[in-house]
């Protein structure tokens, strides 16, 4: 083969093996519509960024969970389906200190009580809420990216140390 075609031949081939390679698996996006529902609790709990603010009004640090990160409950909003009062905030600890990644809404589960929906989605069943036993949540990860999507339960990076809640 001339070394013309051959280099064109060469080249779809590398084109083709680098558009075919698979790419890691992402979630599916929610509706986009869900983004203007958020806007409430992106406004009400955006101040948290900063913890000291999030243990002024209420919410009081229980203990790091895996895939979760350290949880802050409120539990005057336990019970909530008010986009803008999470029972519960989650950090993670980064060289500067804690950083907010998610918020959670709780309801306690009770016999005969359906699991709640919002933003369009059902919350999920959790043993051991921190501070709250047996419930229902659904996670929000507002302030870090999940790849596992917006709304997953956990968030495959989010790792917690071996050394006690702050």
């Amino acid at each position: 083969m001339a070394p013309r075609p051959l280099k064109a031949a060469l080249t779809v081939a590398a084109a083709a093996a680098v558009t075919l390679t698979a790419a890691p698996a992402q979630a599916a996006d929610p509706d986009p519509f869900v983004w203007t529902e958020l806007a409430g609790t992106y406004v009400a709990t955006g101040m948290y960024g900063y913890e000291p603010y999030a243990v002024a009004d209420g919410y009081t640090p229980t203990s790091c969970v895996p895939g979760v990160g350290y949880l802050y409950v409120n539990e005057e909003n336990v019970g909530e389906t008010d986009p803008e009062k999470p029972a519960a905030l989650l950090y993670e600890k980064g060289p500067d200190g804690l950083r907010l990644v998610a918020v959670e809404w709780v309801v306690k589960a009770e016999s005969g009580v359906t699991p709640p929906t919002m933003f369009g989605q059902t919350f999920q069943v959790r043993e051991n809420v921190p501070d709250v036993g047996s419930g229902y949540t659904l996670h929000a990860w507002l302030y870090k990216p999940n790849p596992s999507g917006l709304f997953n339960a956990t968030h495959p990076d989010v790792t917690c140390p071996a050394t006690p809640a702050p």
